[in-house]
């Protein structure tokens, strides 16, 4: 099996479930070591609530092959990620190849159909700590590695590919500020030679989407009954598959900049989806209407 990203570092920030977890497998898969990081240790969880944990995340990037190392850090304490890279440049002789920043945290912030002045300032203003300063904190820590190797990736996970509005304002916010944030990144950074982009999956079907239609993903079609859209979701492996295969692009640093989709990079990579599928959100969504 071809491992493109043998002898690479990488640091998956937020890799206890979701986009996070299935990015450092794939990571892995494609021969990286990796270090996922997060909030939720066994018999620590976090605030959310969740099952799932870091370790069981290293398990399976070891399972496909890779180096997984689970590193307990909340990435809204400086001196926690600081600690983090000063490991990672101890352990890997200063190496880091890529950064993902996918720290998200505001499952139960999100007051959907609330105008913003009738929320809870609280809440918004803890989803900015979550969603956007913990990456910002985790880029601040982390490029001094990547520019001093002239080489690298770092890649904010998003939801969307523009900047309009979706439905919340500090959701909308949280979301559209990390892709300006590869943005800047990337101009700040080509010099040294290190990319930056921002790449969103379509309707992911994470465990937590799983657990609110009570479906598993053996049986998760029939949750299309309840809502339809949920059809042509995609697990998330799809996005994580296709930004395994962007880390690998030997002209990586004329796509710095950019917002990349998972179906766009199975369309350009040819990325198939673990049930088989190939699910292209973009091309149903605007069939429905959703982006006029």
């Amino acid at each position: 099996m071809e491992k493109p990203l043998q002898g690479q570092v990488a640091v998956v920030a937020g890799a206890t479930r979701g986009a996070g977890r299935a990015i450092a497998t794939m990571l892995g898969a494609a021969g990286a070591t990796v270090y996922g990081t997060g909030r939720s240790v066994k018999g620590s969880p976090s605030d959310i609530g969740r099952k799932e944990t870091i370790q069981e995340t290293a398990e399976l990037v070891i399972a496909q092959g890779g180096q997984g190392i689970a590193v307990q850090v909340d990435h809204t304490v400086p001196e926690q990620v600081e600690a983090l890279f000063a490991r990672v440049r101890e352990e890997q002789g200063g190496r880091l190849d890529i950064l993902v920043n996918d720290v998200w945290g505001g499952e139960k912030l999100t007051e959907w159909g609330t105008p913003f002045w009738e929320g809870s300032l609280d809440k918004a203003l803890l989803m900015q700590q979550r969603a956007v300063h913990s990456h910002m904190i985790t880029s601040y820590y982390a490029a001094p590695l990547l520019a001093a190797r002239q080489r690298g990736l770092i890649i904010e996970v998003t939801d969307g590919f523009d900047y309009r509005y979706r439905g919340n304002l500090p959701y909308s916010l949280a979301k559209i500020s990390v892709i300006h944030l590869a943005e800047a990144q990337a101009a700040e950074l080509r010099p040294h030679g290190v990319a930056a982009v921002a790449v969103t999956p379509g309707f992911l079907r994470s465990e937590e989407m799983l657990d609110y239609f009570k479906v598993t993903e053996d049986n998760w079609r029939d949750a299309g009954v309840q809502e339809p859209h949920f059809l042509q979701s995609e697990t998330p492996f799809f996005v994580a598959k296709g930004i395994a295969a962007l880390a690998a692009d030997p002209d990586l640093m004329s796509k710095s900049g950019k917002i990349f989709t998972s179906w766009g990079l199975s369309d350009e990579y040819g990325i198939v989806d673990v049930d088989g599928r190939t699910p292209h959100w973009g091309r149903y969504a605007a069939e429905q209407g959703f982006y006029d």
